[in-house]
């Protein structure tokens, strides 16, 4: 694989820690800013709008733009973004930070993919966004809880310097890395571009997108207090645990590419998405043991991030055959996607919290991404019909 690709790779670490350590942040930047929890929390959900409007617009406004110099002004306003957080004076100017680099984040993604795979041989394209999307996952479970203490022990303030002196290095990597004559493809017109969103077989990826990952943030959303309160681990063990889930997901994640690859996305999916109903269903029974919990979340984090190459490389290819033009838009309006399961699925995890147990999380989990299979084979057969009608 090319170095380039591991400097996509630092970037969507960078990305993903920025995104997610918020969590970890909230009380301390609510005493810190005179501001309730919720307006804190508030914080979250709106770098998740920056994501789900930046993705699908701005990839659509930079379409006639040169991949690298997108890349670049993308890593730009992230680190702009995250510097501004380092010293916003207000909380106001916090909120203005953070849909900053949301919006950075979402088109991120989008154009991160369409590199990664100009970058590799056909075959190896999921393999490629599998790498890149590592970043991500690691992040997602090393960055964050790395930022949580950063931010704990040093103020909130420093978190973000850390993270745009990480986007920096990203940048400056790209910069000398990523090759200048990356393929581009023609930009859409705005009719095009709104094919993206009525197109029954592009729907149907965003909907397997959305159920796939709300299915596993119901459950992992609450993943720290489950531990502690049904498994009765000391708060101590879950950084552990964490981490050890963290490996297991860049390795599920790869794993995930190579399936895709070898198999093809729909196939790929469709066993990624019954494992993680099967691992969801079993996990509300072994969260009552020690041993039992940490082997199937081992398992689960393997199983829980492996489908984003699948449906990267599958948004793509339905786009290049239904709205050839629209292929970045298409893809961009995926992060969204990702965007809106991970917020759908932590609002689903907390209602059951707060009307049922934290046990019920992981089978109304498991549910979710049973519905996601349901799609899978759906979108599945529909392709099949397409290629026998022509």
């Amino acid at each position: 694989m090319p170095l380039a690709l591991w400097a996509l790779t630092l970037s969507a670490f960078a990305i993903g820690t920025t995104e997610f350590v918020i969590v970890g942040l909230v009380p301390t930047i609510a005493t810190d800013l005179g501001v309730s929890l919720p307006s804190a929390g508030l914080l979250v959900s709106l770098y998740a709008v920056g994501v789900a409007i930046g993705a699908p617009i701005l990839t659509a406004l930079t379409g006639r733009w040169n991949r690298k110099i997108v890349l670049m002004s993308l890593m730009g306003l992230f680190v702009i973004g995250n510097l501004l957080a380092w010293q916003a004076p207000s909380y106001e100017t916090l909120i203005l930070a953070r849909i900053l680099t949301g919006l950075a984040h979402g088109v991120f993604f989008s154009i991160g993919s369409m590199i990664a795979t100009s970058l590799v041989s056909k075959e190896k394209e999921a393999s490629a966004i599998a790498i890149m999307f590592t970043g991500l996952t690691v992040a997602l479970v090393t960055g964050v809880p790395l930022g949580t203490w950063i931010g704990q022990h040093f103020g909130w303030r420093a978190t973000f310097l850390v993270v745009s002196a990480l986007g920096l290095i990203a940048l400056i990597g790209s910069a000398i890395l990523v090759p200048k004559n990356l393929k581009k493809s023609i930009p859409a017109t705005f009719k095009e571009q709104l094919q993206v969103i009525v197109k029954p077989q592009l729907l149907l990826v965003y909907l397997m997108t959305i159920l796939g990952y709300g299915g596993t943030f119901t459950a992992f959303t609450y993943l720290a207090p489950i531990l502690e309160q049904q498994t009765k681990f000391a708060p101590s063990a879950i950084g552990l645990i964490m981490l050890v889930y963290g490996v297991s997901v860049a390795i599920g994640n790869i794993w995930g590419g190579k399936l895709a690859d070898k198999r093809g996305p729909i196939s790929a999916l469709s066993i990624i998405f019954s494992a993680l109903s099967v691992i969801l269903l079993l996990f509300t029974f072994t969260m009552q043991s020690k041993i039992a919990a940490v082997l199937t979340i081992l398992v689960w984090g393997a199983f829980a991030f492996g489908n984003v190459p699948g449906l990267q490389i599958y948004v793509v290819k339905q786009a290049e055959k239904y709205t050839p033009n629209a292929v970045d838009v298409a893809s961009g309006l995926n992060i969204a996607a990702f965007n809106i399961g991970i917020a759908l699925g932590s609002v689903i995890g907390g209602s059951v919290v707060e009307n049922m147990s934290l046990q019920d999380t992981a089978w109304i989990g498991a549910v979710i991404s049973l519905m996601a299979l349901v799609v899978t084979r759906y979108s599945g057969l529909h392709d099949k019909r397409g290629l026998q009608a022509s």
